[in-house]
């Protein structure tokens, strides 16, 4: 029996390649996602080990939770060095600096920070041109800086800092250990020392932290030690070791997540590819019907023809596995190097390597998946009766009843895990509850096959070819229903994103066009190293008094303790012109302007924490040394507008960890156009380029513009899952051709040309793939529909349908139809008509 399954998979190696292509994608996203995280994880551990390479003991305020930390006086770097066994102690001093390039733009990085120092001589950091900075108006600059922005020695560049911008002039720059340009592509500036203490700390005379460098004969940890005992409690003291574990675990915690997402593509790529699998295996056992009640017939038991069948998917999981794997490491090796030269800037790889999970997981998915694919064809081989030999036709399909039952049941219960997961906000319970229903949505499709099939057909059978290429589409309806949803997985997945991310575009301009009665919006367009970008209070006095100006509010933002609790808040600078731009009205007490120990906040946040007017806050604020309570001033009826959001007095913001104001709204005068009075205050941020100032359509576009990106990304993901599912109908179609082979022929023989033929072919692809498409889409706008619903107290508050997006999936779908027709309409057109007749 073990010859004979071997030898029947020998001798159909096209049948072979087509199952196993399938689980060779898959299992290569699997191996390919693990490869690529075991690499960065390595090299990133590399990096922070080589950036603290210098450092022995590091001194740092040990800021309590909700506080700013306090900055280093030189008398804290005395005593540093007044402790037995320390050979030296230098204050550092570390902020954000963002550099302006040649075009007058912010210099941006791909996630590696844009960082400020003092230069002090003693770091890892060598001058490679001109000299260290020694004047107030002096920098050196990193030499990946220099390289990215075109810059050199003697060359002026503008920097970004707390305060606005200011020039310098480039007096060298300066390369890393190994003659690296950066330690892992960040924008890094050197100043003078005073100079980095205003501009990066905003004090003078204080330090962010010492380095401290051990005597000979002085463990790191020992003198971590006799440091610790010497500051007290109010520092944190720890080895560079140390450190930099902390520091490689903390990217290695991001890196996971980055790798849950893969692997979740990953499984949705094999989840397609069990649909694919499992149709494979299913023609299979009825092209070989008659070849196994043979087998029966001649003293075969029904164990050993499921063994047979089984046999042949271990086999084909096993090469796919061995390919996958291969492919995934050469896939992970290439991602890995584009992350680090575009997207990590200029990360040092670690050499490739292979981790056992990439292995275990690749061998264990490809054939675990293979073979549980293969279970059910195999159940149904091993039913077939010795007398099936003597008939020409496989197996007749079976009643649908009992599917379609099952399918229903399965649906309900996705349904409702997708419900429990959306209330309790548990992301096992929604992925699961998606899961499920689309293992029930597969059951129902054959059910749905038949009638759906012949409705699309019917636009396509205009001729003869066609009405041929339609009936054949609905000759088997659990085939047909199994290769289209497999297409289904990834259309309704795209399509549900689809419609969440339309539903937020249409609310946030619904909101702007309803509630926001502002005709300018000044914001920030980047992150200052995890703050947003700001500017100085008295720009917004001069936006107030700019002609044309009616009226003007801005606000500073920053998290704050209410006990453990983090709450976000902002400090606003006219509440009354708040109230009329939002269109706010009250809930409780009278909207008016905040005394310094009052707040606000919204109808529904006070219900949630069971607040009234009066009742009495204790909150923890970023640079107060001691916890400040506030009263509830006021509470504003619902609205989309600054939910969860308290609203401080304009006092807190000096509290804030950045007392620079974030957002600003601008109403002009009745009669003035909004776009000349911008051309106006357009000129008061000339210094601050990260600063923009927008009318209305133009902020939403802009706030709207990220979905696009998000849609994008996950496009390109599941773009695997619907080429599995091309290959699904291409894998479908070829071995259909096989088994219609005498069929063919004889189509042939009575006269039907090859051209004919291949159109037959062609519209029995496409209207497959249109079925899976129509399929795909009825889903994902349920499953849209639904976690919108689900997403109403976030702000989404409007129901929308990307229609246009919706067609263009429809139209994609008649491509891909034609495209997957292609090779197998052409091996039909190529079968000799008196073999074809002669087949079997």
């Amino acid at each position: 029996m073990f010859k004979a399954t071997i030898k029947s998979l020998l001798s159909r190696k096209l049948r072979l390649v087509l199952s196993a292509l399938a689980v060779v994608l898959g299992v290569m996203f699997v191996s390919g996602s693990f490869v690529l995280t075991d690499t960065l994880q390595r090299s990133f551990t590399d990096l922070f080990s080589s950036a603290f390479a210098n450092v022995d003991v590091s001194v740092a305020p040990n800021a309590e939770k909700g506080k700013e930390p306090q900055p280093l006086t030189p008398q804290a770097i005395a005593d540093v060095k007044s402790v037995p066994g320390v050979a030296s102690a230098v204050g550092d001093v570390q902020g954000s600096a963002r550099p302006i390039g040649k075009n007058g733009k912010v210099m941006t990085t791909s996630g590696a920070p844009r960082i400020g120092f003092n230069w002090t001589g003693t770091g890892q950091e060598k001058i490679r041109d001109g000299k260290a900075p020694q004047a107030e108006g002096e920098v050196a600059v990193g030499a990946f800086l220099a390289t990215t922005g075109g810059f050199k020695v003697g060359d002026e560049i503008s920097l970004l800092t707390l305060e606005p911008k200011k020039n310098f002039k480039i007096s060298g720059i300066f390369e890393y250990a190994g003659g690296r340009d950066s330690l892992g592509g960040e924008l890094s500036v050197a100043f003078t020392e005073p100079v980095a203490q205003q501009l990066l700390l905003g004090q003078k005379n204080v330090f962010s932290g010492v380095t401290v460098t051990a005597a000979q004969g002085t463990t790191d940890d020992a003198l971590r030690d006799a440091v610790a005992a010497k500051m007290g409690s109010g520092y944190e003291v720890k080895t560079g070791a140390v450190l930099a574990k902390e520091q490689a675990d903390q990217i290695n915690e991001g890196l996971k997540f980055f790798n849950y997402v893969l692997l979740g593509f990953a499984g949705i790529a094999l989840f397609v590819g069990i649909f694919i699998i499992l149709n494979t295996f299913s023609i299979i056992v009825a092209q070989r019907t008659r070849e196994l009640a043979l087998l029966r017939s001649m003293g075969a038991s029904r164990g050993q023809v499921i063994g047979s069948v089984v046999l042949e998917a271990l086999v084909i999981g096993l090469i796919a596995s061995i390919v996958g794997l291969g492919a995934g490491i050469g896939v992970g090796a290439l991602l890995a190097n584009i992350f680090s030269t575009v997207g990590g800037g200029n990360l040092h790889l670690a050499g490739i390597g292979v981790p056992l999970s990439a292995i275990i997981s690749s061998f264990a998915v490809g054939m675990i998946v293979t073979v549980i694919a293969a279970v059910m064809p195999a159940l149904r081989a091993s039913r077939i009766a010795p007398v099936a030999a003597m008939r020409e036709a496989a197996t007749p399909d079976r009643p649908l009843t009992k599917i379609t039952l099952i399918g229903a049941a399965v649906v309900a219960l996705g349904g409702t895990g997708l419900g429990f997961g959306f209330q309790q906000t548990s992301l096992p319970l929604i992925f699961g509850g998606i899961l499920v229903a689309f293992i029930g949505v597969a059951l129902l499709t054959p059910m749905l096959s038949k009638p759906m099939v012949s409705l699309i057909g019917r636009l396509l059978s205009w001729s003869m070819p066609g009405l041929l290429g339609r009936r054949n589409s609905a000759r088997n309806p659990r085939r047909t229903a199994i290769t289209a949803a497999a297409l289904m997985v990834g259309i309704s997945l795209i399509t549900g994103v689809s419609v969440v991310l339309t539903s937020a575009t249409k609310s946030i301009e619904k909101l702007a066009a309803g509630q926001l009665q502002t005709d300018l919006i000044i914001s920030g367009e980047g992150q200052m190293e995890g703050m947003p970008a700001t500017f100085k209070p008295d720009v917004l006095t001069k936006v107030e008094q700019t002609d044309g100006v009616s009226s003007a509010f801005g606000w500073s933002s920053d998290g704050v303790l209410q006990g453990e609790d983090q709450l976000f808040a902002v400090a606003v600078s006219d509440v009354p012109a708040m109230k009329e731009m939002f269109g706010l009205k009250s809930f409780s007490g009278e909207i008016a302007p905040l005394r310094d120990d009052q707040l606000a906040l919204s109808e529904g946040q006070a219900a949630e924490k069971g607040w009234t007017v009066g009742t009495k806050v204790t909150l923890q604020l970023a640079k107060a040394s001691e916890p400040k309570t506030y009263t509830v001033g006021f509470i504003w009826a619902k609205s989309q507008v600054l939910q969860g959001a308290l609203v401080l007095p304009e006092s807190a913001g000096a509290q804030f960890r950045s007392d620079g104001i974030g957002q600003a709204f601008v109403q002009v005068k009745p009669g003035t156009s909004a776009a000349d009075v911008q051309k106006r205050v357009e000129p008061l941020f000339a210094d601050n380029p990260e600063i923009t100032v927008q009318d209305r359509s133009a902020f939403v576009k802009q706030t709207t513009s990220q979905f696009d990106t998000v849609l994008l990304m996950i496009q390109i993901l599941l773009a695997l899952a619907i080429l599995i599912a091309v290959l699904g109908v291409i894998n479908t179609l070829a071995l259909s051709v096989i088994e219609r082979t005498r069929e063919l022929g004889l189509l042939r023989a009575i006269g039907m040309r090859r051209s004919q033929v291949m159109r037959m072919i062609t519209v029995e692809s496409v209207v497959i793939s249109v079925f899976g498409a129509v399929l795909g889409l009825a889903v994902g706008l349920a499953l849209g529909v639904a976690t919108v619903q689900a997403l109403k107290d976030q702000g989404i508050s409007d129901l929308g349908f990307p229609w246009v997006t919706m067609v263009q999936y429809l139209v994609v779908a008649a491509v891909v139809g034609v495209i997957a027709a292609i090779l197998p309409a052409i091996r039909a057109a190529r079968l000799n008509v008196l073999d074809a007749i002669a087949y079997e």
